[in-house]
């Protein structure tokens, strides 16, 4: 079977994923200002900041935003590899076992993280809605036109493998995210992220509608 593009990628990109787990993990800091220029402002510029400043400020929730954007699409692509393995099969897309499996798992790594176990399972809960999006709407390509089915059957054992990996990258993100999932402007700069996420990527139209249910409670409140 040639794996279906998007797919491909999530098993190729867990070195990007990580530089950008780490390059938003720290809060962007304002420039430096010499001592000299400093004592020679007024009290009232003292309490502004230069635009620099401002345009620092502004990137540290797009920093920490855009990862989780981008791992839910990795996640995505993993379901094209699972809708694979599972047409034509007696497997199911709804697979309650697992997804308890996985919900409870990243429950435990939460807490493990210091991170909000509650937030973390109903994240989780959009992710896998957003995966069998994908699995069913393939499952009805696939139906309309056969000679676009899979012609060899991945190894679910090994893609739940590279599932785990994301899963726990994406409770990472959670994690080192709440400030910026709980701020006013969350869903703003969550929504440019994942619109940056699918022309980088170039996600069809079933892979951004899933995107949109991957993402819908990772903005709080």
């Amino acid at each position: 079977m040639q794996l279906i593009p998007t797919a491909a990628r999530a098993l190729t990109v867990g070195v990007v994923t990580a530089a950008l787990l780490a390059g938003g993990g720290a809060a962007v800091a304002s420039p430096a200002q010499p001592a000299a220029a400093s004592a020679s402002r007024p009290p009232a510029a003292l309490t502004s900041q230069s635009p620099a400043a401002t345009a620092a400020a502004a990137a540290g929730p797009y920093a920490r935003l855009r990862p989780l954007a981008d791992l839910s699409a990795q996640r995505l692509a993993t379901a094209d590899l699972v809708a694979a393995a599972k047409y034509g099969t007696d497997s199911p897309i709804d697979d309650p076992a697992r997804e308890k499996q996985v919900l409870d798992a990243v429950a435990l790594r939460a807490r493990e993280l210091g991170a909000d176990p509650e937030a973390t399972v109903r994240i989780f809960r959009d992710q896998i809605e957003a995966n069998k999006v994908v699995q069913r709407g393939l499952f009805r390509r696939w139906d309309a036109d056969p000679s676009q089915a899979p012609t060899e059957r991945p190894d679910l054992a090994e893609v739940r493998k590279e599932i785990n990996r994301i899963n726990t990258e994406l409770v990472r993100g959670i994690a080192a995210s709440p400030e910026a999932r709980s701020a006013p402007y969350c869903g703003r700069v969550l929504t440019a992220a994942a619109v940056r996420v699918r022309h980088e990527e170039r996600l069809d139209a079933l892979h951004s509608v899933a995107l949109g249910r991957a993402l819908r409670s990772v903005c709080e409140g």
